[in-house]
């Protein structure tokens, strides 16, 4: 019979049944985090400097010189992760309590990876302006918000109002974490075919914030062009029913004027870019251009599984972490804001991000193989190198603080 592991946190016996002995539910019971001092406090001098009466001269100061905050504070080196619970994993519209474990989760790979503090801040509400006044008032503890698992379209208008009303970085990692990997990992895809991104159509399935995201960059970086596909086909200016993103969205992508469905956009394209779930079918794959590109990343089954995939590809990569290539946002976000708060950024732009996506390609643009085009989350190359682009970035950029 397998050993029940305690964590030492909880002496709570309420799992049940198969629960029990889950590894999963061990692992978690109690939570995956806690806080810890970096100052000793042992004794009555300890306990003097580190609260009253010593903790007034700190506070007097940084009332008179607010900026100080960042120096006698952790400020500077702590990021929120903030929910509402309503895009959770693939699990969905799940709740504030039951995505936190997810936030925890996330908190701990800003550490591991980063070597950034983060809390997780799950949020009971789901108006935009109610989530953007709730964080905004919290942002004054913090250095960074991280926005996560909020669904679309109200993403995009929460993560802008947020940075319109603060001086701190504020990043939906749902879009721009996946977007700079995906980035990263196409441009290696290219050099070892023998091609730039110039030269490449790409087709991106799912039009959410991941999708709206990954088109943006690949612009940015100069594809040769891009369509994007939703529910009901090619997201174009000719369709009567998007959304100001979508119709935003169709005014600087697919310049070939591509309409239609999917199977449509796919005839030729050389790359596939899937964050929409759902499974598209192999005769559609069969007619992407030779030496094609499929990344398909819908976890935990691909939009193209890779057996198929490998048939049509010359580089195949998943979410998945059983699979080569995998395309993981913990590449990218624990540098990203290692880098933003290092330098003290206002904002991440757009400069930072490109500046994040080529460094992570570099990681391992000697090592190129059909599955080698994107580092490994434990490559300890990966950190420093996007960090260090990111600080660089931001200087350039005129967005950091020091």
């Amino acid at each position: 019979m397998a050993a029940e592991i305690v964590n030492p946190r909880s002496d709570s016996g309420a799992d049940e049944g198969e629960q029990f002995f889950d590894p999963a539910f061990a692992l978690h019971r109690g939570g995956k985090m806690a806080i810890r001092a970096t100052v000793p406090v042992k004794d009555r001098d300890d306990l003097s400097l580190a609260y009253t009466p010593g903790v007034a001269k700190v506070c007097s100061a940084i009332a008179e010189k607010p900026e100080l905050v960042h120096d006698y504070t952790w400020k500077s080196q702590v990021v929120a992760v903030v929910t509402d619970g309503s895009a959770v994993l693939g699990l969905g519209d799940i709740g504030p309590e039951a995505s936190l474990p997810v936030m925890e989760g996330k908190a701990i790979l800003f550490k591991q990876f980063g070597g950034v503090d983060a809390v997780p801040i799950a949020l009971d509400c789901r108006e935009v302006d109610e989530i953007v006044d709730t964080v905004a008032r919290l942002a004054p503890s913090f250095g960074g918000i991280n926005l996560e698992d909020i669904s679309a379209p109200r993403c995009f208008e929460v993560e802008r109002k947020l940075q319109e009303r603060l001086d701190i970085p504020v990043f939906h990692d749902d879009q721009h974490g996946t977007a700079v990997v995906t980035l990263a990992a196409l441009r290696n895809a290219a050099r070892l075919t023998g091609r730039t991104l110039g030269e490449l159509r790409a087709v991106i399935s799912g039009a959410g914030a991941a999708g709206v995201a990954i088109a943006k960059i690949l612009v940015e970086a100069g594809i040769g062009d891009v369509a994007v596909c939703d529910r009901k086909g090619i997201v174009s200016l000719d369709r009567a029913d998007l959304t100001d993103v979508k119709r935003n969205l169709a005014g600087f992508t697919n310049k070939a004027g591509l309409s239609g469905t999917l199977e449509t956009a796919l005839d030729g394209a050389d790359v596939f870019i899937g964050v929409s779930g759902g499974t598209v079918p192999e005769a559609a794959v069969a007619t992407m251009a030779k030496e094609a590109l499929i990344f398909a990343m819908a976890n935990p089954t691909p939009e193209i599984h890779p057996d198929v995939a490998h048939k049509y590809a010359a580089v195949v990569a998943t979410g998945r972490s059983d699979y080569p290539n995998q395309i993981n946002n913990v590449l990218a976000f624990p540098g990203i804001f290692a880098g933003a708060l290092q330098v003290r950024a206002s904002r991440i732009t757009e400069g930072m991000k490109l500046a994040a996506a080529e460094a992570l390609a570099a990681v391992v643009a000697d090592e190129l193989s059909a599955d080698c085009v994107i580092p490994s989350p434990f490559d300890e190359r990966v950190a420093p190198a996007v960090t260090a682009a990111v600080a660089a970035a931001a200087r350039a950029d005129g967005v950091a603080g020091r």
